[in-house]
């Protein structure tokens, strides 16, 4: 008995050890909970509370900045510069700006979606479509259920783009997200649609993925109703290495924040001087993935890379530049060093499950036995 209980000792400090090891990725990123200013739109000030404006101005100086002319905002007034809170501003009807009743830009659907959507919102009295509304095909044409059950769906969904007015993308031409990029985001709207993943926020555009009621709302001319959502910082450094891509990225942050709720139903606005060195659709691949955060929506600053991605798809006009302010408050952060991130994998059941390949290629049987 005593042989048997040292052996388990040893596997729990085995496991332990093997434990500790495989969050190592973790030192890529920085959470920070009690919320930071961002100065310049590239300097995040943690301990803004505990320094006065001279020790500040002169963090600003060492990192190349122009000081600040005065003392900080407070933290209220500040919080309304940021990025998201302009965007969610320009859309509210609520005037106590304790809460949000919003009006979207534009909706999307595909065809596992719009069918039931469409029905209720005629069963409900609708008669057009009030805003933008597209209707992809994108993924029930990939399904093999037998019969005509896709093909109805599709002439539904064609019929009643003609009658109310909206936009029909036929089968095996575009996959939802890659239409709404490329056709409809613009910087500084908002867009709601029936699929999770609907996030444009590196082209300036907030996405929010819902259950198809929400649309049926919208349809109806009702507003999107939520309570005031805390403005997150992702803020990025540096370049990734050669190897890394955006997957790697995002599950990264998704394994930092997702377990203890840090971002839950919050919005992601990500800054800093990292992101001027992401492509475009670098950027995408990071963002669209910023559901499995359990995040509200997502936001990114804008830059001359932006406007060539809108200038490339015909569309010019919905460029505009996003900043924060120059002095704005985010109720957390969620710090990362781009160049620390290393090729990550998610196992069962979640993505927020997940290693570094060279901890699973290093611990792979007590890794997989733990999972």
């Amino acid at each position: 008995m005593i042989g048997m209980a040292n052996a388990y000792r040893q596997l729990d400090v085995k496991r332990q050890e093997m434990a500790n090891k495989s969050k190592e990725w973790m030192v890529m990123l920085k959470l920070v909970k009690d919320g930071a200013y961002l100065l310049r739109g590239s300097l995040l000030v943690e301990d803004a509370d505990k320094i006065n404006i001279n020790e500040i101005n002169s963090r600003l100086t060492d990192a190349g900045l122009n000081p600040m002319e005065g003392a900080l905002p407070d933290k209220k007034t500040a919080s309304k510069g940021t990025i998201a809170a302009g965007i969610l501003k320009t859309h509210n009807s609520d005037t106590t700006g304790e809460k949000y009743k919003i009006h979207f830009d534009a909706l999307a659907s595909h065809d596992i979606t719009y069918v039931g959507i469409i029905e209720t919102a005629i069963a409900s009295g609708m008669k057009k479509f009030p805003i933008p509304y597209v209707l992809t095909n994108c993924h029930n044409s990939l399904c093999a259920v037998g019969g005509t059950i896709n093909e109805d769906d599709h002439v539904f969904g064609l019929s009643a783009a003609k009658k109310f007015g909206g936009e029909f993308v036929p089968a095996h031409m575009a996959v939802i997200h890659s239409y709404v990029r490329e056709m409809m985001a613009g910087c500084g709207k908002m867009i709601l649609g029936s699929d999770s993943h609907t996030r444009y926020g590196a082209l300036g555009t907030m996405g929010i993925g819902e259950g198809g009621p929400e649309l049926v709302k919208q349809l109806l001319n009702h507003t999107y109703d939520f309570p005031r959502a805390e403005i997150i910082a992702v803020y990025l450094t540096g370049t990734p290495r050669p190897g890394v891509g955006p997957q790697d990225v995002a599950l990264a942050l998704i394994g930092s924040v997702f377990k203890e709720g840090f971002v839950k139903n919050k919005v992601l606005e990500f800054v800093g001087p990292g992101v001027g060195n992401l492509p475009v659709e670098f950027r995408n691949g990071i963002d669209v993935m910023t559901t499995e955060t359990a995040c509200l929506s997502s936001i990114w600053r804008t830059d001359d890379r932006v406007k060539k991605y809108f200038e490339i798809h015909g569309r010019p006009g919905d460029y505009k530049k996003l900043d924060p302010a120059d002095a704005v408050w985010y109720d957390g952060a969620v710090v990362i060093d781009l160049d620390k991130i290393k090729p990550m994998i998610a196992l069962p059941f979640h993505p927020s499950n997940v290693y570094t390949i060279d901890d699973l290629n290093e611990n792979a049987k007590d890794i997989l036995e733990e999972s």
